[in-house]
Parts: C-alpha cells; structure tokens; sequence
C-alpha cells in the first residue's frame, strides 16, 4: 500500500514546474462519489498492517468521519471504501464500519481466491449488500500474474463474476495490465476495476511500450472493464505540481483510450496526504474534467462508479441512475 517513490506522470512532463493555485471549495453542479478511500484505526486492539507507524502522515485514525468533514465542501455525498488490510477479519471490520456511516456506499474487500475457504467468505460477505468484491495485485506480496495459474484462482474468478461482484487490481505496472487482459479473456463477464492507472509506469522501450499500449486498447473494448483516474497528483523538487498543462497529456491519453463511459474519480484518501491535502486533489481533477462536457463530468464524479460497482444509494442526497 505504500506510495511508489517514482511519481509516473512525470515520465510524460518532465520539466513542469509547479504553480500557485487556489484550492478553496466551490459549489458544484454535480454530487461526486469518491470511488477508492481507505478506512483504517491504528488505535484499535491489535493494530493494524498498513499503515506502519513510522508513517506519520497516515498512522492516525482515518474513518468516515474524518473523511466526509473534509470531502463535503468540494461535493462528495459517498464513497467507496477500498480494503487496507490483508487480514481476513478486517472485511467485517470494514463492513461493520460502513454499515454505520451511511456515506459509505459499498466497499471492496480482501479475499485470496486458491484460499480453502474462500467460496464460504465470498457467500458471508456477499450476503452484505455494501460487499462488491475484491481486490487483487501488486499488494499484499501478492503477483496475479503468476497466481492467476495456480489452481482454483480462475473458478474463484468465476464465482465472483457468477454472484455479479466487482474483480479490482491494486497498484498497476506492465505485467499487473497484462495479466488483467488475461482475467478479462478467462472471465467473460467479470466486472473489472482498474486502479491508480495514471500512477503506472509506462515502459520506455518501444517494443515493451507498444505492447502496454495495446493491452490497454484490448481492455477498453471489454464493455465490464472500468479505469480509475487515481493518483494524479505528481510532487517534483519537493512541490505538488500545480500547472493544469502537466496533467492534461497523460490523462487525456487514458481518457482517450477507455472514452468517458468507463472513467472513475478516486481521491486515493488519505493516502494521497503522502503528496498533497485532499483539496489539491479536487482542484486538479475539477480543472481537468472542466474541459469535458457536463454529461462526461457527471459519468466520471458519479455515474460511471453505480455501473462498475452496483452501488445502492443510502441517503437522500446520493444519486440515482
């Protein structure tokens, strides 16, 4: 879970420098639904796995609360929670967490397919209508890559796509993209969520390059396979990147690719406090949709989020297709 050192995005702009800009909440003509924060209290009995406690910008507690006094000003009425945890308890925890903050619209937990009890974990939490699925990648010391051929990890798959759940990558690089494409040839059907897409790195050879390339466009014809705009904001000489022409070329080269019926907004908080205050997320993110039409907007703050993840709305003032 810990944020890469090598900030991708600047591997498209090198040399921008970071300008002032405001970062004051403005009225919004749209409800936004944060598709990836995180949920965790190291205070509680036990701990916790992630964050560790020599991170000060994160070992605190980081619950809904928190979030939704500093997300409420720019829009935000929900979000997704997106598991922090490889403990097998901490589903219910989240669960139990969510079940009580009404801003929480689902979560996304943490299961190991080839587990021995895996069928009898994904029917318990899938019981609970706020479970929409899992996540699996460069996490945890896990390679999908690699387990993707293990025995049992594809029924698993299977049964996820079968109870209409929601498969989610974690951490993107070349291979993790790769082995994604052959989740999505092996599971007709499955739902996949990609994260933190403009954080990947993006290889420099051209042959590798191409080949990553075209991964992607095969993903994107796969009308279940939706894509996070994540991670955005890049730090260089030790200042966020402020300049909205830094961000444009990468972003619009994802937006191009998957068009703007399968582009979520994600926060990434509070892991994002690693780079930059959540207002400089809304800020960059708002002055790059700003560009696109109010229908593409709305799909991105919200929409896109009820048809990657099924989400049901739980207050008033959450949205309804």
């Amino acid at each position: 879970m810990r944020r890469r050192d090598l900030l991708k995005l600047a591997a498209y702009s090198a040399g921008a420098l970071a300008v002032a800009r405001p970062t004051l909440a403005l009225p919004q003509p749209h409800p936004i639904v944060d598709a990836h924060i995180h949920l965790f209290d190291p205070t509680r009995p036990g701990g916790v796995p992630w964050p560790e406690k020599e991170d000060t910008a994160l070992y605190k507690p980081a619950l809904p609360e928190r979030y939704f006094a500093l997300s409420k000003p720019f829009g935000v009425v929900g979000a997704v929670a997106i598991e922090a945890s490889s403990l097998a308890s901490d589903n219910q925890w989240l669960l139990n967490v969510a079940e009580k903050h009404p801003i929480i619209v689902g979560i996304i937990g943490d299961l190991v397919p080839t587990s021995p009890s895996f069928l009898k974990d994904l029917e318990r939490l899938h019981a609970n209508p706020l479970f929409l699925g899992f996540r699996y990648g460069n996490l945890w010391d896990r390679d999908l890559a690699v387990d993707l051929d293990k025995p049992g990890f594809v029924d698993g798959l299977k049964a996820l796509a079968q109870a209409g759940l929601v498969f989610e990558s974690a951490n993107p690089d070349p291979s993790l993209i790769r082995a994604i494409l052959k989740v999505s040839q092996r599971v007709p059907g499955l739902r996949i969520v990609i994260d933190h897409l403009p954080h990947a790195p993006v290889p420099t050879e051209q042959a590798a390059r191409q080949e990553y390339e075209a991964n992607l466009r095969h993903l994107a014809e796969n009308p279940g396979v939706f894509i996070k705009l994540s991670e955005i904001p890049v730090v260089m000489n030790g200042k966020l990147v402020t300049d909205p022409s830094f961000y444009r070329g990468p972003l619009d080269a994802i937006w191009d690719v998957f068009g703007e019926d399968h582009i979520l907004f994600g926060s990434d908080w509070p892991n994002s406090d690693h780079v930059e205050p959540i207002a400089d997320t809304f800020a960059i993110v708002h002055e790059y949709i700003s560009r696109k039409s109010p229908a593409a907007a709305e799909k991105y703050f919200w929409k896109n989020s009820v048809a990657a993840y099924k989400w049901r709305r739980r207050t008033p003032d959450q949205p309804v297709l």
